[in-house]
C-alpha cells in the first residue's frame, strides 16, 4: 500500500463520518481515528523477511493445482491488459455480485454490458454502493469471488470493449 492509497483512505474515512477504521493486511496495520479534537493516524508496519518468505511458499504447497494456474496467468494477463478494460473498485468494502441472496447476478461472464449498467455492489460501512460500468462491451472475467473483501483500486472485472 503506497502513500497515495493511504491518503485516499484517510479522506474516505473523514468524509464517511466513521470514528475509527482499522485495516490489517499482510505486512501493514493501519488505524485511523477521527474526532472533534484531532485526527490521529497510526501506522504500524511489520516488515520481517523471515515471516514474508514462508507465506508464499506455503500457499503453493497447500494448493499445488493453483500454482501452475497462477504461473500461467501472468503471460496472458499482459495480453489481456492490452485489449481488455479492467473495472476497478472505487472503494474499500465487501464485493457482492447480486442485489440480494434471492436475486440473480448482476452480470456473468459472456454478458454484454453497456455504459451505466450495474456490475456489482460494494458494501462499505453498512452502505451498499452500486458499481456501474464506465464502458460498453462483454464481461470476459470476474476477478473477485462473491462476498469477499476488496480494496481500493482492486481489479474486479475484465471487459472486452470490442
Amino acid at each position: 500500500m503506497d502513500i497515495k492509497e493511504i491518503q485516499n483512505l484517510i479522506k474516505f474515512v473523514a468524509k464517511s463520518g466513521a470514528s475509527e477504521v482499522k485495516l490489517e493486511m499482510d505486512d501493514v496495520k493501519i488505524t485511523i481515528r477521527t474526532g472533534s479534537d484531532s485526527n490521529e493516524v497510526t501506522y504500524v508496519q511489520q516488515a520481517m523477511p523471515m515471516q514474508a518468505a514462508p507465506m508464499p511458499q506455503a500457499a503453493p504447497a497447500a494448493a499445488p493445482a493453483a500454482a501452475p494456474a497462477t504461473e500461467a496467468a501472468p503471460a496472458p494477463a499482459a495480453d489481456d491488459n492490452s485489449k481488455y478494460v479492467t473495472v476497478k473498485s472505487p472503494i474499500i468494502g465487501t464485493f457482492y455480485r447480486k442485489p440480494s441472496p434471492d436475486k440473480p447476478l448482476f452480470c456473468e461472464v459472456g454478458d454484454s454490458i453497456k455504459e451505466g449498467d450495474t456490475l456489482c455492489i460494494i458494501e462499505a460501512m453498512k452502505l451498499f454502493n452500486e458499481i456501474e460500468s464506465e464502458v460498453s462491451g462483454t464481461i470476459v472475467k470476474v476477478l473477485v469471488d462473491d462476498s469477499s473483501p476488496v480494496e481500493f483500486d482492486q481489479p474486479l472485472f475484465l471487459v472486452d470493449p470490442s
